[in-house]
């Protein structure tokens, strides 16, 4: 089976696993997914270190980070692809990129972040320390929609968690830059949150296809 072929199938397995019921669920996800899941099991000393980190942000720093299974989510897309670059915009304390990290370390591939938030941005940086992960991992500090204008592709991986009435702009400054193949993964996708205009963009280009599960708009550049 071809990469791509793989990571198409595995993309639509896990989006199948899902649900289609979790979309009118307030919470996002239906109870059973809970119920059939296991928690994450640590395959070696560098994994078990991270997921302790994961664990004391969720208990201490849970502001504004994405929910456990979406991390999940996050670091299997990532090592499935063979991601070798990853854009994630918002960074908040640093959950859902240590998540990423967990595939990159292993795919050899880096993650360029941003926060606008010194404090968030401070302890994000003490987080990838801790994690072992602080040379994986570029964090710019400042306002993303100036600073992704100086990134370079191609971008395997594009995630959005920031402003979302801005994913539009996220969008048009950088989906050049996402490579044929890329996904474009958008946080808090949901009836109450979504952005109209960004919703439109990624539903109506017959170049793109995009599904949404549990809150994640998750979009394939064709």
């Amino acid at each position: 089976m071809k990469p791509t072929t793989f990571v198409l199938f595995t993309l639509a397995l896990l989006v199948s696993l899902t649900g289609s019921t979790q979309a009118q669920r307030p919470g996002g996800r239906d109870p059973g997914d809970a119920e059939l899941e296991k928690g994450p099991l640590a395959a070696d000393e560098f994994e078990k270190n991270a997921l302790a980190v994961l664990a004391d942000i969720m208990q201490n720093e849970r502001f504004r980070n994405v929910p456990m299974h979406d991390g999940r989510l996050l670091r299997i897309l990532t090592e499935t692809m063979g991601a070798k670059k990853v854009v994630e915009i918002g960074t908040s304390t640093g959950y859902s990129s240590i998540w990423m990290c967990l595939a990159l370390t292993k795919t050899g591939g880096r993650l360029t972040t941003y926060e606008i938030d010194p404090k968030r941005a401070e302890t994000a940086r003490k987080n990838f320390k801790k994690a072992g992960m602080a040379d994986t991992i570029t964090l710019v500090e400042g306002d993303a929609h100036k600073e992704v204008v100086k990134l370079e592709g191609p971008i395997d991986i594009l995630f959005l968690d920031a402003d979302k009435e801005g994913y539009i702009d996220y969008l048009d400054k950088l989906v050049q830059k996402v490579r044929k193949g890329g996904l474009i993964l958008a946080h808090n996708i949901n009836p109450r949150m979504a952005d109209p205009k960004y919703m439109e963009a990624i539903t109506t280009n017959p170049k793109w296809e995009t599904v949404v599960r549990g809150g994640m708009g998750i979009t394939l550049k064709k």
